[in-house]
């Protein structure tokens, strides 16, 4: 007799296993990682350093995204830009938005240029901002 043998049911059919549910499973649990994985990579698509609040609000993903980094670099959801086509980006995005526009900006990063970029997103018909903070900050805790 072989070492290999196969069993048999009373009946005779003999024991097999469909792969095909399974793969479809692993399929379907792969898509949703891939998914998921990528919301995030949105907001931290700019190694900014926010500055922190005791109280934070989870972005939208349909919230256009102004970052300005310490250097003045001006991004526009992820992608550099200029300060002067700031606004004709913007134009679309922030009526599409409702007027609602987020400005992430870091905390040692130029004043000059956050006010400048706070006033193309007003050009633009941004009507209202949503700061970008990291969560850390104490309840109370006054700056200077």
């Amino acid at each position: 007799m072989s070492a290999a043998r196969r069993r048999f049911r009373e009946d005779g059919d003999a024991v097999t296993f469909d792969f095909a549910p399974m793969v479809d499973i692993v399929l379907l649990l792969l898509i949703f990682f891939f998914l998921t994985s990528n919301l995030g990579a949105r907001q931290n698509a700019l190694p900014l350093d926010l500055p922190r609040a005791s109280s934070t609000v989870q972005e939208t993903p349909d919230l256009p995204i102004v970052s300005v980094t310490r250097a003045g670099k001006v991004f526009l959801n992820g992608q550099e830009t200029t300060l002067t086509r700031l606004r004709g980006q913007l134009e679309p995005l922030a009526k599409a938005s409702g007027g609602l526009v987020g400005l992430r900006a870091d905390e040692r990063g130029n004043y000059g240029t956050v006010v400048r970029v706070m006033d193309e997103i007003k050009k633009a018909g941004g009507s209202r901002l949503a700061l970008g903070t990291q969560p850390g900050g104490a309840a109370g805790e006054s700056g200077p």
